[in-house]
């Protein structure tokens, strides 16, 4: 069945903390309070110790802040660690702030599941308490060869306020394949991926409650997007079901997700996608044509559709023409 076009609620089904620009701790300072610029910023608890802000389906806007992807909270006794800082220094403050009202426990991590604007725009505020921000071996890489253009671009997009103080900064703990924080009564297994929707992807794994932090490897009612290989995405989905979660906090759409039935409308897409780009490639179907068409049937499942399938298409298109 078609699903709204637009899903407007920040959290939806799930126990929240909302925080205002007025309950900012004192140590943020005056630039921070200043910086919220009013944002009602809400944390959910998704298991015991493990929370999630769930962002809006809608593209990266002044109106929005830029919240438009989902953001995640692990509180060992320790230490607490965060799952991405969101599109905005307003949304990351907002997030510090909603951190000081379910624990007095130090951000000692800060990990980026990849490089796009929407989960790295708030490191700087991160950086500035001091955590050490955690990322894929490639993400130093990508973000030095896309900050800029990220920068250009999204002033355009996001307006001179919203992209005032951001900076482009890289992780300084990078993850090869396999890496273990240690929060304090809870460890966090973090895994780096091979090229799937960038090349710069990692999950978050806490096995304490067996909740799966996915990043943008999975998307759920939003379109996936693609910047990084179709076949690569597709080849790694049963690895990534074989993740012993019982639920997922998606890089966007519902939170939580059980799992791995998360993954079902993903693949669907995908396998259409391949399916009707690999036809148009067999039929000789130019790729001016082609992007128009393939992946059509899935339109009504997924808000953003008419935003992403062409580039989607597009990406799959100069991959697929050369197996």
């Amino acid at each position: 069945m078609p699903i709204d076009r637009i899903r407007r609620k920040l959290v939806n089904g799930f126990a929240c903390t909302a925080v205002s620009a007025a309950m900012l701790p004192c140590c943020l300072g005056r630039a921070a309070l200043a910086a919220t610029n009013g944002l009602e910023f809400k944390l959910g608890k998704v298991a015991d110790g493990v929370f999630a802000f769930q962002g809006v389906d809608e593209l990266m806007s002044a109106a929005n802040h830029g919240a438009i992807s989902n953001l995640g909270v692990v509180v060992g006794t320790d230490a607490v660690a965060v799952i991405d800082s969101g599109g905005s220094l307003i949304e990351a403050n907002a997030l510090i702030a909603a951190i000081s009202e379910i624990s007095a426990r130090p951000v000692r991590y800060l990990i980026n599941t990849h490089m796009h604007p929407d989960h790295v725009f708030g490191n700087a505020a991160f950086r500035q308490i001091g955590a050490t921000i955690v990322g894929h071996r490639n993400l130093p890489r990508a973000l030095e060869a896309r900050g800029a253009y990220y920068l250009q671009n999204f002033r355009q997009q996001i307006g001179d306020a919203l992209i005032e103080g951001i900076e482009i900064i890289p992780p300084t703990m990078l993850v090869d394949d396999r890496l273990q924080l240690d929060l304090g009564g809870r460890v966090l297994e973090l895994q780096a991926w091979k090229a799937a929707h960038t090349d710069n992807d990692l999950t978050v794994f806490d096995s304490a409650t067996r909740t799966l932090f996915a990043g943008d490897l999975v998307f759920i009612g939003s379109l996936p997007t693609l910047d990084g290989s179709l076949l690569g995405w597709l080849r790694q989905m049963d690895a990534l079901a074989a993740i012993g979660a019982v639920r997922a906090v998606p890089g966007h759409g519902p939170v939580p997700a059980d799992w791995p039935a998360a993954l079902m409308a993903e693949r669907r897409y995908f396998e259409i996608l391949a399916r009707d780009i690999r036809k148009a490639i067999a039929d000789g179907v130019p790729l001016r044509d082609a992007v128009k068409t393939a992946g059509a049937s899935e339109r009504d499942n997924w808000h953003l559709f008419d935003d992403y399938n062409e580039r989607n298409a597009t990406a799959a298109f100069a991959e697929l023409e050369w197996e």
